[in-house]
C-alpha cells in the first residue's frame, strides 16, 4: 500500500511544482528551458514505454504468440488517444490552432483540456506498473514502478507550467492559475486508480493493460512532445536531452529490477 501511495503522489508533485512556476514569473517559459524539458520528457516516456511496459507485457506470455496481447493492447492504446484527440476540442502545446470539433471554449481552456487528456495515459502507466509490482511474479519490481512514477513526475513539470502561465497571462490571479494547473493533473491519479482496480479484478488483462498504457504514452510523445521539441530553435538540445532521458530511465529500470 505504501508503494502505491508514493507512486500516486510523486507524479502529482511534478504537476504542483510546474504549476507553481506562475508565482515566479508572468512571462512564458523560455524556449531553451521548454525544449530541454520536452526533449527529456519524451526520452523518459519512450524508455518507460519499452522497458517498463511493453517488454514485461511480452515476457508474460509464452512462445511465439506471446506478442499478441501486447500488440492488441498497444494498438488499442494508440487508437484510444487518437479518438480522444479527434472528439475533444483542444490546443496543442506551443500552437495557436485549435484541433478537434469546433467549440466556443477559450484557448486557455482548450490548452488545459489537452494537457488533462494527456495526463490520462500517464496515470494509466503508473497504475499498471504498480499493479504489476503488486503481482510479484511478472518481472516488475516496486523500485521499477517508482522509477516510472519519478520519470512521469519530471515530465509533469513543464506540463503544469504550460497550463498555469497562460492562465495568468489571460488575466487570472496567480493563485487561481496555480490551482487550475494542478487541476489539469487530476486525470492522472484517476487513471492510475482505474487501472489498479481493473488489474486486481482481471489479472490476465495485465499484458493488455501494460501495452495499452505504452501505446497511449507513445501517442502523446509522437503527437505532442516530439513535434514541439523539434520545431524552431534549440532542437539539437532537445534531441540530446531526449537521449539523456531515455538512457536514464533504461539504466534505472535495469539496475532497480
Amino acid at each position: 500500500m505504501e508503494t502505491i501511495l508514493i507512486g500516486l503522489l510523486v507524479p502529482m508533485l511534478g504537476i504542483v511544482f510546474g504549476s507553481a512556476v506562475v508565482f515566479l514569473t508572468q512571462k512564458e517559459m523560455s524556449g531553451l528551458l521548454q525544449k530541454s524539458l520536452l526533449g527529456f520528457a519524451a526520452g523518459v516516456m519512450v524508455s518507460a514505454s519499452f522497458w517498463s511496459l511493453l517488454l514485461p507485457a511480452v515476457e508474460m506470455g509464452e512462445g511465439r504468440w506471446a506478442v499478441v496481447p501486447p500488440l492488441i493492447g498497444f494498438l488499442v492504446g494508440m487508437g484510444f488517444l487518437l479518438l480522444i484527440d479527434v472528439l475533444t476540442p483542444h490546443l496543442h502545446i506551443g500552437t495557436t490552432q485549435p484541433e478537434g470539433p469546433r467549440s466556443s471554449l477559450s484557448r486557455t481552456t482548450m490548452l488545459m483540456l489537452a494537457v488533462t487528456i494527456h495526463h490520462l495515459p500517464e496515470g494509466m502507466a503508473i497504475g499498471v506498473v504498480l499493479a504489476g509490482a503488486g503481482q510479484g511474479d511478472v518481472g516488475i519490481s516496486a523500485a521499477s514502478a517508482l522509477v516510472v512514477s519519478l520519470g512521469i513526475a519530471i515530465q509533469n513539470v513543464p506540463e503544469g507550467a504550460v497550463v498555469s502561465i497562460p492562465m495568468r497571462a489571460s488575466g487570472k490571479s496567480r493563485t487561481r492559475s496555480f490551482l487550475l494547473g494542478c487541476l489539469s493533473g487530476v486525470a492522472q491519479p484517476l487513471g492510475a486508480i482505474l487501472v489498479l482496480l481493473l488489474a486486481a479484478l482481471f489479472v490476465p488483462m495485465l499484458p493488455y493493460l501494460l501495452a495499452f498504457a505504452a501505446g497511449a504514452m507513445l501517442y502523446v510523445v509522437v503527437e505532442e512532445l516530439i513535434p514541439e521539441a523539434t520545431s524552431g530553435q534549440h532542437t539539437n538540445l532537445s534531441t540530446i536531452l531526449f537521449a539523456v532521458g531515455f538512457a536514464l530511465m533504461m539504466v534505472l529500470d535495469v539496475l532497480l529490477e
